[in-house]
This record gives C-alpha cells, structure tokens and sequence, in this order.
C-alpha cells in the first residue's frame, strides 16, 4: 500500500537513531505490517536496517537477536546440538500468516513490537525467557523480560521514539525439553492458541507458555509437576478478560483448547523422563 502522507525517508540514520525522533515518526525495518495497512499519522519513516545490525549471534551465554533479523535468517539458523528447545526457533516461524515473500523481510523485532496475540516471534521470545534491550531518544537503555513487554491486543511499554535494538535468550532456557501445540482454523491461518512448554533436565519443573489465545503472554510456572487438576485450575485462574476474542474463536473455544493442549504438554515433558 502506499503511504501518502510520508513525506521523508531516512535512509542512513545515526548510530543511536531515536535521536531523531519527531512526532510522526515510524521506524522502518520490514514494513510488512507498516505497508500493509493505512498510517494517516505517519509522516517520515526512519529505515533500521541500514544500521547493520547483526542477525543472530551464538555463544556460550545463549543467543543475540537483532531486532533487524528477518524471519528467513531465523528459520536457517542450525541450533547447537544441546540446546534441546532449538526447534521452537523454526517451528515459531512456520506459525507466521505468512507467504515466503513475507519471510525474506518481516523481522524478528517487527513482529514483537506489532505486539498482536497471534504474533509467534512473542510466543518464541516470552517461551525462552528471553529479554528484550530497548534503545530511548536520549541514548540510554533498558532490558526488560519478555513476558512483560506486550500489554494487551497491538499494545506495549514502548515509550515514544524507543527502539528494540536486541533480544537475548539465555542458554538455560535453550537447553531446556520443549513441546508446543498450535491450533489454528487452516492449516496456513492465524494461530488460534500457541502453548509452549519446558521442563529443565534433572528436574520435574514445568513452565506453561500461553499465546495467542490470549490478548498478552500467559506464564505458568511450577516448581514441581503439576498434576492435571491442579494445570487446569491454573488455566481456570487466568482473568476472564485476558481471553482473546476474533474471528478465530471467542474466549470460551480458547480456554477449552489451552485446557486441551496444556495437558498434552504437561504428558509428554513428564514422560521424558528426568534427563
């Protein structure tokens, strides 16, 4: 779609590009989502991906994602062979609405900061216990957890001018056993509920990911194996209204189906076994 109202763009932005910031302003990295829909209060987009960022970088700490990295890049990533949750970071970009066009220049960060329920890259970050690095316009910096960034439907803590610069996933959670179960209404459609699931090795744990069918991430933690009343009686005490409603399904359908599927998660993370 074209923006009319863009007047300017800036194609080679300082090192620390909030510094620019103005009312109007859009930071520009994709643009799938930007270009997509109409932006009648956008009057100059500020392009990130002329900074240079680097995509992914592995290490002994865990892994970086630049906020510029495209899914594509993501999705090719071949994870090291003890990070036994490795597999969520491909599976998490085949639950994009997306064609292969999207995925060779959506970013990772672009889709964090669209905040949507059905956004996989939150399901991914929020699941890994990741944090996220915030940049504001006066140059300092602020780490936040993933589980606390997105508020609410197409809504979280970004101050105005502040940019995701970087995601950080800790090798503990990338070491962790993993199962996951979407469901959506196509096989290609918008994901109706996204769990997650993680059990550390050696131990009983369980930490419950809940996405998608709710309008902000949905943590469940336990210390020692739930049994399954006491999983559903967590699932029970989520607040009514963080329950998503749309044309995928209404509030109820998505309780009923994270009630489902967490107790397949719960099943199949226990019976690993405790290595």
């Amino acid at each position: 779609m074209d923006l009319n109202t863009v007047t300017e763009v800036v194609r080679r932005p300082p090192a620390q590009p909030g510094s620019l910031w103005r009312e109007g302003d859009a930071w520009l990295a994709g643009g799938t989502w930007l270009y997509s829909a109409e932006q009648p209060g956008t009057r100059r987009l500020i392009d990130l991906t002329a900074l240079g960022w680097a995509a992914l970088v592995p290490g002994g700490t865990g892994l970086e994602i630049g906020a510029t990295c495209t899914v594509r890049d993501l999705y090719a990533f071949v994870p090291p062979a003890d990070w036994r949750a490795g597999p969520l970071l491909a599976r998490s970009c085949e639950a994009f609405l997306s064609s292969f066009k999207v995925w060779n220049a959506a970013t990772v960060g672009g889709n964090v900061c669209l905040s949507l329920p059905a956004g996989p890259m939150i399901t991914l970050t929020v699941a890994l216990e990741a944090r996220y690095e915030l940049w504001a316009p006066d140059g300092s910096a602020r780490v936040v957890d993933a589980l606390d960034f997105v508020t609410g439907d197409h809504r979280n803590v970004l101050a105005p001018g502040e940019v995701l610069r970087r995601i950080t996933v800790p090798v503990g959670a990338l070491r962790k056993h993993a199962a996951y179960r979407r469901f959506a209404l196509t096989r290609l459609g918008r994901s109706t509920v996204f769990l997650v699931g993680t059990r550390t090795p050696g131990r009983d744990d369980l930490l419950l990911t809940v996405t998608a069918g709710t309008t902000r991430p949905v943590r469940l933690a336990f210390d020692t194996a739930p049994g399954a009343r006491a999983l559903a009686r967590s699932i029970d005490a989520v607040p009514g209204d963080v329950w998503f409603a749309d044309p995928n399904g209404t509030p109820e359908h998505r309780r009923h189906l994270t009630h489902h599927f967490a107790e397949e998660i719960r099943r199949e993370l226990m019976a690993r076994g405790p290595a």
